[in-house]
C-alpha cells in the first residue's frame, strides 16, 4: 500500500471537513488516538468505533466552519505528519482555533493504527 497516496487522500477529506468519513474510511478497527496539550495527554480513544463516536459528537457541536487549512504533510516509511489549522464556531458560542500536527502510524493495509495530535502554535 502506498502510504503517501493514503495520506494525500485522507488529508483531502479532512480539508473538506468530513472528519467522520475520514475515520470510517482510513482507520483500522484497532486504531487508537491521543491528544496532547502542554505535555499532558488530554484525551484518548481505543478502537475505530470509539473514535467515530467522538468525531460524530465533535462534528455535531460545530455551528460554522470558518476554515480548514492543510499546510504540509510528510511521510517517512509508515509514519506521516500533517499540519492543519482548524477554525470553528461551536454551537455553545465558543470558538475553536487549532493549529496542529497530526501524526499517524499506518499498517501494511494502508489504515491508520495510531493518531496523535500536537499543538503546532
Amino acid at each position: 500500500m502506498n502510504i503517501k497516496e493514503q495520506v494525500q487522500k485522507m488529508d483531502a477529506i479532512v480539508s473538506q471537513g468530513a472528519i467522520v468519513d475520514d475515520v470510517k474510511d482510513f482507520f483500522a478497527v484497532n486504531a487508537n488516538t491521543s491528544d496532547y496539550d502542554n505535555g499532558k495527554t488530554n484525551g484518548k480513544t481505543n478502537g475505530k468505533a470509539e473514535m467515530i463516536s467522538k468525531m460524530e459528537g465533535f462534528a455535531g457541536a460545530i455551528a460554522k466552519v470558518n476554515g480548514i487549512t492543510h499546510h504540509h504533510s510528510i511521510v517517512d516509511g509508515n509514519v506521516s505528519a500533517s499540519e492543519f489549522t482548524f477554525d470553528f464556531d461551536m454551537k455553545d458560542n465558543s470558538k475553536i482555533y487549532w493549529h496542529e500536527i497530526i501524526r499517524r502510524v499506518w499498517n501494511d493495509c494502508g489504515k491508520v493504527i495510531q493518531e496523535e495530535y500536537f499543538n503546532a502554535q
